[in-house]
């Protein structure tokens, strides 16, 4: 009797620790965070005459929900979200939004293109700025051109295959370009994880039985 009651309390606790382990998934399943250039760094590039932010983000793929992150000096630095002209221009003067906290995450709510610049001109000038994409969500035009043709009947000349539609974007080609969908598959298998051990302490609790 003590042996079934030690079972079902290791049960209990399992089942609280499944259930906290798919919340915190869920958290994650809809964002990634990406450090920008990679470590985060928020500086004048040690070459002015290269673009390193911009050549980082043309390697990644960002998508809405997404999040990016700075990290520099608060008291000499800063990040200003700014439109095109002010982008070219490094006008620092007007922007949409300024990030001051030495540790600054924007968050990707629409798809298009974002400018930052640096809060200090200068730093505009040699290149500490950078423009990149936020891709369009197209997971509904996938899910309608994926969804099968209706099954010809006996009598019927089954039809031309459909068009493919447009290509989809191609894959991450590094670690920080990972997508939410590896995350939702991860809290699946996690999810089914879980209910095997349920069913396998069943069968151990019956079997004592």
């Amino acid at each position: 009797m003590a042996q079934i009651t030690s079972t079902r309390s290791n049960k209990k606790v399992f089942y609280v620790l499944g259930l906290v382990n798919i919340l915190m998934l869920l958290q994650n399943a809809n964002c990634y965070e990406f450090k920008v250039g990679g470590s985060g760094d928020w500086s004048v590039p040690m070459d002015a005459n290269a673009n390193n932010y911009n050549q980082w983000a043309e390697r990644s793929r960002f998508q809405i929900g997404d999040t990016l992150s700075f990290h520099y000096s608060a008291d000499k630095d800063s990040v200003l979200l700014v439109n095109k002209a002010d982008f070219d221009n490094c006008n620092t003067a007007s922007p949409i939004e300024k990030y001051s906290d030495g540790h600054s995450v924007v968050k990707f709510n629409h798809s298009g293109p974002y400018y930052f610049i640096s809060g200090v001109h200068d730093n505009c000038v040699k290149n500490e700025k950078l423009y990149l994409v936020v891709m369009a969500d197209r997971s509904r035009h996938n899910q309608t051109a994926s969804s099968p043709p209706p099954s010809p009947s006996v009598d019927e000349v089954p039809p031309s295959p459909a068009p493919s539609g447009e290509e989809a974007p191609s894959p991450p080609s590094d670690s920080e370009s990972a997508t939410c969908t590896s995350q939702k598959r991860t809290m699946l298998a996690g999810n089914e994880g879980v209910k095997q051990w349920e069913r396998q302490v069943g069968e151990t609790d019956h079997k004592h039985w």
